[in-house]
């Protein structure tokens, strides 16, 4: 059966510039093959690492620039680390360098070293960090006057459901949670100047998935093709392009999409318990109180910190 959005106008991107991080491959590669497709101009960008960070390959970039354009699409490869500063800042130039603007930013790089305590070292922290957190960071900042001086920009980030707790993945679910924090924050500065920024959680099989060598985790090897299949990048991209157009104006939210389901995943906060105020709270009185702090019935989902506080401390009346 045909849906209405059927008879939509085509959803395009012509004249646009898009950047996308960890586009060689995956993911990133699915995001910047249909940004093309619809008309945008793309810098595929891929340090060309190991799935856990490691060594360089300028072949994977190329690749998808050879395949954009083979379809008669525009783009550009761009090999620089985005675990560094000066490589986010690099990149940034190539696309201006290339085609005079930046409008979308897609990060999407991302590695993963599986551990957990005590074998998660400082540098399984520092390296994950490196890309996921301080690529998306250094990689925004620099496109940002550029935005600024458009009045418009368009910045998607990455996140993962891993957050919620999976086994050995504590590196990851870290770098992703500082990944909603920053966006929500950057939204909420970006709304004024015209600029969207907005976070999707794939449900996907991607490399770092893939990298999994724990006996305890299921990994894209050991899943079925059923399953595999129905877990494509590809089916993540629509939500990715839809939050990268000009017509999505909402911003500061968290989409996942995959496996053909799309959904929305809110922060949401609890009534909560009241003390009475007699005196200061005591500790068995926030035990005695517990379910009813934890009672989920009727949750909350504030826009931003101003909203969560005038809420949170509406009972002084102020």
């Amino acid at each position: 059966m045909r849906g209405w959005w059927n008879t939509m106008e085509e959803l395009r991107f012509d004249d646009r510039v898009a950047i996308v991080t960890g586009a060689g491959r995956g993911l990133g590669r699915a995001h910047a093959m249909l940004l093309a497709e619809r008309g945008a101009k793309v810098v595929v960008n891929d340090f060309g690492s190991s799935k856990e960070g490691e060594g360089s390959d300028t072949g994977p970039a190329n690749d998808v620039v050879e395949a954009i354009r083979a379809a008669g699409g525009t783009a550009v490869a761009d090999t620089n680390s985005v675990g560094t500063e000066d490589g986010c800042h690099s990149l940034v130039e190539s696309a201006l360098s290339a085609f005079g603007r930046v409008d979308i930013v897609v990060n999407n790089a991302g590695i993963s070293r599986w551990a957990s305590f005590p074998e998660a070292d400082a540098t399984n922290l520092e390296t994950t960090l490196d890309v996921h957190v301080h690529g998306t960071w250094h990689t925004t900042r620099a496109a940002w006057p550029h935005m600024e001086r458009q009045g418009y920009g368009r910045v998607i980030t990455t996140t993962s459901t891993g957050l919620l707790g999976l086994a050995d993945n504590l590196a990851y679910a870290t770098a992703k949670g500082a990944i909603i924090g920053f966006t929500r924050s950057l939204a909420f500065s970006g709304a004024p100047k015209g600029i969207v920024v907005n976070c999707v959680a794939p449900n996907a099989v991607t490399r770092p998935s893939e990298s999994a060598t724990k006996p305890n985790i299921v990994t894209a090897s050991t899943m079925d093709s059923a399953r595999r299949q129905a877990m494509q990048t590809e089916l993540v991209s629509a939500m990715v392009a839809y939050l990268a157009h000009e017509s999505c104006v909402t911003t500061g939210e968290i989409l996942v999409a995959g496996a053909g389901r799309f959904a929305r995943w809110f922060l949401g906060f609890t009534p909560g318990w009241l003390d009475p105020g007699e005196g200061l709270p005591t500790i068995e009185g926030v035990a005695a109180h517990w379910p009813e702090i934890l009672d989920e019935e009727g949750y909350y989902v504030p826009a931003n910190t101003s909203e969560w506080g005038a809420r949170f401390m509406s009972h002084l009346g102020f």
